[in-house]
């Protein structure tokens, strides 16, 4: 067993630059391409994922020690540490559900495009890791794997469902026709997208209107989004305490993460839009069906200039509402160059609407604080035993991404009546 847990581990670790290719190469020939355009199709999705996680790295380098910055002139003392999704996958793949949950995933898919109950085909394998979570802290806390992987199957049949709902977003506002996102990070936040309805039915708020479009139309040359990235990148960095060299390189790196990552995006949807004909073809020659689309991994909805402004806004907004929020102990750190994946499907609903997106991310993260709180204890003992080595200076750690999770909260809060 621990062998074929090391070696979905090392095929994990492989990452979506080596996963998605792979699997996008084999459903070219399966959906009858030749070998050459299938082979041509996943390179260039290997190709655009590559840029993609690049920008984010980019993102991330730079969001990091900003955050950091910040902290440290705020004073603050949050004996709960953020420690990011790299750290949280790690804790979800260490845990004994682990080796199951790629052959049940891939089976419970199947089985609901079979009896139609889904039309993603998701071959983001790579963020299985999200499954292989929940499934972890139901084991934690009952001991049982049965639970645990019933409450992957929960999750995951959750995370379907929401990509068939958000499909008419993806394509219409993000233009990525044949394309669905079931990314765990971002899916579970779209019960939001409620709020969003709301809050642009309220007078006064339903005419605030900030997208990048219509700020481009207002202030000319300054509301171009590479601009607006300069200038977002420059407050963060002031706020962080840099003097003004690194003011301008924070502003610079935001500049370049606004410009390039529309253009991976491009890229990816090059290499994807030949395999999604020809899958569209052949299923509707075999069953008459050709809505199926192909579930991706949420970074190709960071390529629109709103969905980062937004993430930039949020980045300062976060560390604040944490100081202040009472009965929050998280400390924000290594999520917060998630905020992009967190906000995607909110931005989406808005319409792009950077004021909209932003009011309700804050109550968003408000939110996940607390449930990041509340599941500390159990997030703690899970990286304990997998011995991950705690921040030092942190009592316990948790994370936005999947302790700030609301579906992942959610499902542990049923699980626990019974455990």
């Amino acid at each position: 067993m621990q062998s074929f847990v090391d070696f979905i581990q090392g095929f994990l670790g492989l990452g979506a630059t080596v996963i998605l290719p792979v699997a996008i190469f084999l459903l070219g020939l399966f959906f009858g391409q030749k070998p050459g355009k299938a082979f041509r199709s996943g390179l260039t999705i290997g190709v655009a994922f590559v840029g993609i996680f690049l920008v984010i790295d980019l993102l991330t380098l730079n969001l990091g020690p900003a955050a950091q910055g910040m902290v440290d002139r705020l004073g603050v003392e949050l004996n709960v540490i953020d420690v990011g999704w790299p750290a949280t996958s790690s804790i979800a793949w260490a845990s004994v559900v682990a080796a199951f949950i790629i052959p049940l995933g891939l089976v419970v898919n199947v089985v609901m495009l079979l009896t139609k109950t889904t039309k993603v085909m998701n071959v983001d394998i790579w963020n299985y890791w999200h499954y292989t979570f929940m499934a972890a802290v139901i084991y934690a806390i009952s001991g049982s794997v049965i639970q645990g992987l019933i409450a992957a199957v929960i999750f995951q049949i959750l995370c379907l469902k929401i990509a068939d709902w958000t499909t008419p977003m993806v394509r219409d506002f993000y233009e990525m026709p044949g394309v669905s996102v079931a990314t765990g990070s971002t899916v579970s936040y779209a019960p939001f997208i409620f709020l969003v309805k709301g809050l642009q039915k309220i007078p006064g708020i339903n005419k605030l209107k900030a997208d990048s479009d219509s700020i481009q139309k207002r202030f000319g040359v300054f509301g171009d989004s590479m601009v607006i990235g300069l200038v977002l990148g420059a407050a963060i960095g002031a706020l962080a305490g840099y003097d003004i060299g690194d003011i301008i390189g924070i502003g610079m790196s935001m500049a370049a993460v606004m410009i390039l990552m529309p253009r991976m995006v491009k890229i990816l949807m090059e290499g994807l839009m030949p395999v999604s004909e020809s899958a569209r073809t052949w299923l509707n020659k075999k069953f008459g069906d050709s809505d199926i689309t192909i579930g991706l991994d949420a970074a190709v909805l960071l390529g629109h200039p709103s969905v980062i402004a937004t993430a930039l806004i949020l980045t300062p907004i976060t560390v604040l509402i944490a100081v202040i929020l009472p009965g929050n102990n998280v400390l924000p750190f290594g999520d917060l160059a998630t905020i992009p994946f967190v906000i995607a499907f909110i931005v989406g609903a808005a319409r792009g609407n950077i004021i909209h997106s932003v009011i309700v991310g804050t109550i968003m993260i408000a939110l996940s604080l607390y449930m990041a709180t509340d599941i500390a204890p159990v997030f703690t003992q899970m990286a304990t035993e997998a011995s991950i080595n705690l921040p030092e200076g942190s009592a316990m750690v948790s994370s936005i991404d999947q302790g700030g999770n609301l579906i992942n909260w959610v499902i542990w809060r049923f699980f626990d009546l019974f455990n």
